[in-house]
């Protein structure tokens, strides 16, 4: 791995997650979360200010970026309740069955090289009852914006660490064994092939 894709790459992308309309849509779901939660690309930790720390048993936060999870040092600073980073993808989760009582994913799910997998991992984690929280771009509605993200997706997805513009979340959520309890999606500020967003909560289907 090169000196751009290790050190200027992460870098970049984790400065673009960071921006206002992000926050923004972080703020609705972020919240939510309580008792033992698993969040799923902690990366720098752009979720931890938005925890409401009194519902928060522990947080065990997946991610195999030990270089990005350094400069989360801050925000971890400000959070007061258990916390553990585990260095490996959302596709192996090793947590016992029905361990989490939420799991939360934000903007992961674009790079993650098999989704499905990854949420069936996040299903498999969750207790019954549990809930999944999510917050992420992908395929657009319009037609003429589909076919821009088809166009760059091949191109887009290696000059940014492995996003794809243009993935399916509510069909993959439903292929890996969830029920939307609530599904919002809207564009937010941004370049349309990145902007269309989709969010709320899941739960394991039975």
């Amino acid at each position: 791995m090169g000196f751009y894709q290790r050190h200027i790459l992460p870098c970049l992308l984790d400065c673009a997650c960071s921006g206002k309309p992000f926050r923004k849509q972080r703020e609705k779901i972020v919240p939510l979360a309580h008792g033992n939660v698993v969040e799923i690309g902690i990366g720098s930790g752009h979720n931890l200010p938005f925890y409401d720390q009194s519902k928060i048993t522990k947080l065990t936060g997946i991610d195999p970026d030990e270089y990005i999870w350094k400069r989360s040092r801050k925000k971890r600073a400000q959070f007061h309740k258990p916390l553990e980073r585990l260095g490996l993808s959302g596709e192996d989760i090793p947590l016992p069955d029905h361990y989490a009582d939420t799991v939360v994913v934000t903007y992961s799910l674009c790079t993650i090289p098999d989704p499905v997998k990854a949420l069936c991992e996040m299903r498999r984690i969750l207790k019954p009852d549990g809930q999944l929280l999510f917050s992420e771009h992908g395929k657009a509605p319009d037609v003429n914006v589909q076919k821009w993200q088809a166009r760059i997706d091949p191109l887009w997805s290696k000059i940014s660490g492995g996003c794809f513009t243009g993935r399916d979340i509510p069909s993959f959520l439903a292929q890996s064994g969830f029920q939307t309890t609530d599904l919002q999606q809207a564009y937010i500020p941004g370049p349309k092939a990145l902007a269309y967003n989709y969010w709320g909560s899941a739960s394991p289907a039975h």
